[in-house]
């Protein structure tokens, strides 16, 4: 029986944990993820590391349903780079909040990728 994964406001940090460990995987980068009322999961070097995971800038981010890019001052990642984007539903409510942790120092992760030649033929 195929399985389906839905994200709702409800979601747990089980149900959102595939999402947050494909995009660790792909950037190699701790990820975190939240539904709005539940808390999430940290995903780092391809596992899961808490399941009751949440964050200053995620809490935020979840309260005011944009994009926030900052170097927290309190919590797990405090002084690291992030970038935590909403996700939202069709009517554009904020369900759920993603987020990235650059490890690496970049501060602009936007920005790194689009700087890059291979990524601006793709998107420009």
């Amino acid at each position: 029986m195929e399985e389906n994964i839905v994200i709702s406001e409800d979601s747990t940090a089980e149900e959102i944990a595939p999402i947050a460990k494909a995009v660790n995987d792909l950037l190699v980068i701790p990820v975190t993820m939240r539904g709005k009322n539940k808390k999430g999961v940290s995903v780092e070097k391809g596992g899961i590391v808490d399941f009751e995971y949440t964050g200053p800038i995620l809490e935020q981010v979840l309260k005011e349903n944009r994009v926030i890019q900052t170097i927290p001052t309190t919590g797990k990642y405090a002084r690291l780079p992030v970038v935590v984007a909403p996700i939202r539903n069709s009517k554009g409510e904020v369900i759920a909040a993603l987020g990235v942790v650059d490890v690496v120092g970049t501060v602009d992760l936007g920005a790194v990728f689009a700087e890059s030649v291979h990524v601006k033929k793709y998107l420009f």
